[in-house]
């Protein structure tokens, strides 16, 4: 019998990740993807996984209790691995109730819905969920700025800076309250800046990309000094594996790169690269385009991330490298942008073009085709689901999933 799991925000950058690594590994998991496709979720992170039989998409809001609890009930949860969040720092500084919504509001109701489906009374787990598990994902921003020297740990007291920080400081404390009131078994991952195929346009190292090939000013603030731990996503996800199957009951374990750097050096290596992946025909250096912009308003200085923790308790290890991963990550985007990795490769504007029109038309028929011959499908209880299921790139909402 497959074991269900609830996966939230599954559609964007590191729930997408996530999912692909986590249905290759694991053949005994079936996956609910509960993303609300807000901008920065996109079902194209989820080509190549939509029609896997393991893997349900629903689109909907983790705030909408009756949703929520619908999904726990029908699908019998037995886990949750929470990424659904709001995460762009600027963003939060200019509309922060929207954080305040789906971080705090959003993550105390999928706890809530937890804890009625898993326990009998606070402390007295339910016999058929006793492994059961809410995985919370949050970040080091939570812990504020550093100096020069030292990293955060476990320990390291909370201080966030910006809405954004502050929304998921307070998702986590949640979590822990649900722990130590009810008996709630919940993790959390507090886990460096993330970088890797799928991330969205707006974060920095996809900007650099954008930027550089559109002959746009790349921006960086401040004077780039601001210094980041960065973290390859595909990393990110074995540490989330590690600590989901292997976590303590109630425990934080951060997840780092074990990489610092500043920010303008970042846009550097990335415009070296670019300057032999995709040289410009009057051979200058797209560093040339880097542009120092206004600050950030609470800019946190430095990040740096202690993953003693996880490494001796579970034996997390990075693989890779930063040069190695950039180029991968590098040949993704502009794989994304210009249709090829290379100049060499790349698809035909025009032809790229034709590819994206009709290319959900395409995806129709095939599904239809799908839908209609299979026919063991179509005695299901549930008319509504099995359409979602074949067709779920026509974004359809269910029972109401947010706005």
């Amino acid at each position: 019998m497959r074991e269900h799991i609830l996966i939230t925000g599954g559609a964007g950058f590191i729930g997408s990740n996530f999912i692909e690594y986590f249905l290759e590994k694991y053949k005994n998991y079936h996956l609910i993807n509960l993303d609300l496709l807000t901008y920065a979720g996109d079902l194209g992170n989820l080509n190549g996984i939509l029609d896997n039989k393991r893997h349900k998409f629903i689109k909907g809001d983790i705030c909408n209790r009756e949703l929520v609890e619908f999904i726990f009930k029908e699908y019998n949860i037995m886990g949750v691995i929470h990424f659904a969040a709001q995460t762009h720092v600027d963003n939060s500084i200019k509309s922060p109730n929207i954080f305040i919504k789906t971080n705090i509001n959003g993550t105390q109701n999928l706890l809530e819905c937890a804890k009625n489906h898993w326990l009998k009374s606070p402390f007295y787990t339910k016999e058929k969920y006793k492994n059961a598990r809410f995985h919370h994902i949050s970040t080091d921003e939570v812990y504020g700025s550093l100096g020069k020297k030292g990293s955060f740990s476990e320990t390291s007291p909370y201080k966030p800076n910006s809405p954004y920080s502050a929304s998921k400081a307070g998702s986590d404390m949640l979590v822990r309250a649900y722990n130590k009131t009810f008996g709630l078994n919940t993790i959390i991952t507090n886990c460096s800046n993330n970088y890797g195929p799928k991330q969205h346009d707006e974060k920095l190292i996809p900007t650099i990309i954008k930027n550089a090939i559109n002959k746009q000013p790349i921006p960086i603030y401040g004077d780039g000094k601001n210094v980041r731990d960065w973290l390859y996503v595909k990393d990110h996800c074995k540490g989330i594996d590690l600590a989901y199957h292997n976590g303590k009951i109630g425990q934080t374990y951060n997840i780092g790169g074990e990489c610092e750097k500043r920010n303008i050096d970042i846009a550097k290596m990335i415009c070296k690269m670019l300057d032999r992946l995709l040289p410009k025909s009057d051979k200058s250096s797209y560093i040339n385009q880097i542009k120092f912009v206004q600050d950030r308003y609470g800019h946190d200085k430095r990040y740096a991330i202690d993953s003693t923790k996880i490494a001796s308790e579970m034996g997390f290890r990075i693989n890779g490298n930063l040069k190695e991963n950039l180029h991968t990550t590098i040949n993704y985007f502009l794989n994304k942008y210009m249709g090829g990795g290379s100049s060499k490769n790349r698809i035909p504007t025009f032809r790229f073009a034709l590819f994206a029109l009709f290319k959900p038309f395409v995806a129709f028929l095939s599904s239809f085709a799908t839908f209609t011959q299979d026919s063991n499908r179509l005695d299901s209880k549930n008319p509504l689901l099995l359409f979602i299921d074949y067709f779920p790139f026509l974004n359809l909402r269910l029972i109401g999933g947010g706005k």
